[in-house]
């Protein structure tokens, strides 16, 4: 599970980097700056009450999705 910001939507409050500190840093205007990477299980609760508790609604939880491998072909059969 990983976590991401809407840049636009976003008003730089804040909330989410109290709530989150170790996945969510504010840059020098005060807007998020989240680190693409999967989130640790034991964060995942945390990141969900930051994305519910974000006044904007500008944060959102993306599943990990598994990588496709290019090289598989269907055989039809």
């Amino acid at each position: 599970m990983r976590i991401a910001v809407d840049p636009i939507a976003c008003d730089a409050h804040g909330l989410c980097a109290e709530l989150l500190p170790e996945v969510i840093v504010l840059d020098e205007w005060g807007y998020p700056v989240i680190a693409d990477a999967k989130l640790p299980a034991r964060l995942e609760g945390l990141a969900r009450r930051a994305v519910s508790a974000c006044p904007t609604l500008a944060l959102r939880l993306k599943a990990d999705t598994p990588a496709v491998n290019g090289s598989r072909r269907r055989t039809g059969r």
